[in-house]
């Protein structure tokens, strides 16, 4: 009974790992307690339908219904698809001249027009049932039909295997939202969030406590979004996250605190960034790193969705100078293998040039990784887009060597490490004859640096050409620890910046390197990573008033008068305290298998941080200015175009 182009929506949302999974609140957690005596959500209370479009099953046969919703679908005058937040369901458009006023309402609505519908539940006819669909074994039998609303021609049609550009959705979001891939998206992020809640305050007694979004300038860190005031002179800040409110709560007392916090950053967007984002923002009094990530394990157990499979704890952990030796990144996607191995032995006696150049400084090495099967999958092209990667964005050379021996498209530099070291390079790699060699050479941090990104190319590479290594359907979680406290500027290398922000407390074991060798203390700081994604950060703080200054004012060069309510804070009773902020936008965009964190947001910004829909920011006229304050200072082409490029900074 139903066109063929409706078949994807029958079957449901397919998920990462290949389950079909329906849009109905069924097939998301319901355990949720919304009180001691119901656990499943009412959907109808309160309003004129009786039920939802979703919901009705075999069950309801008889009943008289009440439905309200959009015209997904009409064909022949006939049958009506009739569509909610919950699914479809078919409505039988009555053909008798009695119901001719219903028939025309039914039959002249333009699609995506709100109806609703009034009769009874049917079955449907024997063999024109649609297994495929939740509602597929039955039908309403229209009795009356009103019109709440017409719908004009839209700019695209309400299907998600129709093709849209991403301009077009976010300047039509209020349509893009009606997909059953946003509809599901949204609504597993507020059942997550919901358990989250439950979770901290329910089971651990958190207290959830709002802080301020109108703050003053913090020092160091991402840049911030500035608000004039009618002060003159004088501008709050956007906070990039309740950092220092979070330490003020446990100077105060609270001992435990969470929030789900909105944060800026005055940052370009990427897929997995936005100006402004959300938080899972966490403190608490007492604890150390095992206790943190001991709650976060827990947390996400408790939250995660059940078809989406069990999350087992705990989460392996690593240490940062592991994570960067054997995956070149302080973030490793574990879920497949190629790692990083250090060959600098086999090579000691090498006559190939860069390679011996590398190996005669004090701080040089040789890597390699090895591509299983590149010498099946690649082509030659990849094999020049390769080297042309290392050369464009890392200043290196990486030497690729087929390991089969005759291998034509080995270079003279390739044929010549086979001759000398091919035996030991293959037996280092455990090489199979098919597999491919990368080779970088120079100091060990930058050549892991260099392969840790061509490994995650060539991955893509792989699965491009039908190769599978990273399981969709697997969550891969790991503690990434033991971070630098400390990084050298990248414009003044002689001078340090916080690793990640400046309120992160040092190793107990590296105390005593602050005053003498500050660059080797390592931060009591953690990171979360989640298939090859950072989703959370946090550490130990650093709860001593003096100890603070010292880094801030000493160590860091900072204005410390920016933080002087902070440190007198600390020098009053301040208790040790820790904690984290999960982001939420990252962590539900790996969740549903988005490709950017905007399919999770509802009303998300534009890649250059842009409301297309509402054309925000937008101009303000010079007299609504004058109270703040305030002129514009017309910028040059060339300024305008280096504004619109904001140097990265990690997250804290």
């Amino acid at each position: 009974m139903f066109s063929s182009w409706l078949t994807p929506l029958h079957r449901g949302l397919a998920t990462p790992n290949g389950k079909i999974v329906q849009l109905i609140w069924g097939s998301l957690p319901r355990s949720l307690t919304l009180s001691s005596q119901r656990r499943v959500p009412e959907l109808s209370s309160f309003v004129t339908r009786t039920n939802t479009c979703g919901e009705l099953r075999s069950s309801h046969l008889g009943q008289e219904v009440t439905l309200c919703g959009w015209i997904q679908y009409r064909r022949q005058n006939i049958f009506l698809v009739l569509r909610d937040f919950q699914g479809l369901v078919q409505v039988v458009i009555p053909q008798d001249e009695s119901a001719a006023s219903v028939k025309k309402i039914l039959c002249e609505a333009p699609v995506e027009s709100v109806v609703q519908v009034s009769g009874t539940v049917i079955p449907r006819p024997p063999g024109q049932e649609n297994p495929k669909m939740p509602t597929g074994e039955i039908e309403i039998q229209v009795k009356t039909a009103e019109l709440l609303n017409s719908c004009k021609k839209l700019p695209f049609e309400i299907k998600d295997f129709v093709k849209k550009t991403e301009a077009l959705r976010l300047q039509y979001r209020y349509l893009d939202l009606r997909s059953f891939q946003m509809q599901y998206n949204l609504r597993l992020r507020s059942q997550m969030v919901m358990k989250m809640r439950e979770y901290l305050c329910n089971l651990h007694g958190f207290v959830d406590v709002e802080t301020p979004t109108l703050f003053k300038r913090t020092p160091g860190g991402a840049k911030e979004f500035v608000i004039p005031s009618r002060e003159p002179g004088k501008f709050y800040s956007l906070p990039q996250s309740p950092q220092q409110f979070k330490q003020l709560l446990m100077v105060g007392g609270l001992d435990r605190y969470f929030q789900v916090a909105r944060c800026y950053r005055d940052e370009g967007s990427r897929p997995d960034r936005q100006p402004e984002f959300t938080q899972i923002d966490i403190e608490m009094s007492f604890v150390d790193q095992t206790g943190v990530r001991s709650l976060i394990e827990g947390l996400l157990q408790y939250s995660w969705p059940k078809d989406k499979g069990p999350v087992e704890a705990p989460f392996p952990s690593m240490t940062f100078a592991e994570a960067l030796a054997s995956y070149g990144t302080d973030k490793p996607d574990t879920r497949f293998g190629m790692k990083i191995v250090d060959v600098s032995d086999v090579f000691r006696n090498t006559e190939v040039r860069f390679l011996q150049d590398a190996l005669s400084k004090p701080q040089g090495a040789v890597k390699a990784i090895c591509i299983p099967q590149g010498a099946k999958y690649l082509k030659r092209k990849d094999i020049e887009s390769i080297r042309k990667f290392a050369a464009d964005h890392f200043d290196q050379e990486v030497l690729p060597v087929f390991l089969k021996a005759g291998q034509s498209w080995n270079t003279p530099a390739a044929k010549l490490v086979m001759e000398e070291q091919g035996g030991g390079l293959s037996g280092r790699l455990a090489a199979g004859a098919e597999d491919v060699a990368l080779l970088a050479a120079g100091e060990h941090r930058r050549a892991c640096s260099l392969l840790g990104k061509l490994r995650l190319e060539c991955a893509d590479l792989l699965e491009a050409r039908g190769m599978v290594l990273r399981d969709p359907a697997l969550f891969s979680f790991l503690w990434v620890v033991d971070f630098p406290l400390f990084l050298p500027k990248e414009d003044h290398p002689g001078e340090l910046e916080s690793a990640h922000h400046p309120f992160t407390a040092p190793h107990p074991s590296d105390v005593h390197l602050l005053y003498t060798e500050p660059e080797k203390v390592r931060g009591q700081h953690y990171d979360l990573v989640l298939n090859g994604n950072e989703i959370g950060g946090g550490s130990i703080r650093i709860h001593d008033a003096q100890l603070q200054r010292y880094i801030l004012e000493t160590l860091l060069k900072e204005d410390v008068t920016l933080l002087s309510h902070l440190l007198q804070a600390l020098d009053s009773g301040a208790p040790p305290h820790g904690g984290i902020a999960l982001g939420l936008d990252r962590l539900i965009c790996l969740v549903t298998g988005a490709p950017s964190i905007r399919d999770v947001i509802a009303f998300p910004k534009s890649f250059r941080g842009h409301d297309l829909m509402s054309s925000a920011p937008d101009f303000i006229p010079p007299e609504d200015l004058k109270p703040y304050h305030v002129q514009v200072s017309w910028p040059t082409d060339s300024e305008a175009e280096n504004s619109l490029n904001h140097p990265h900074r990690p997250e804290s």
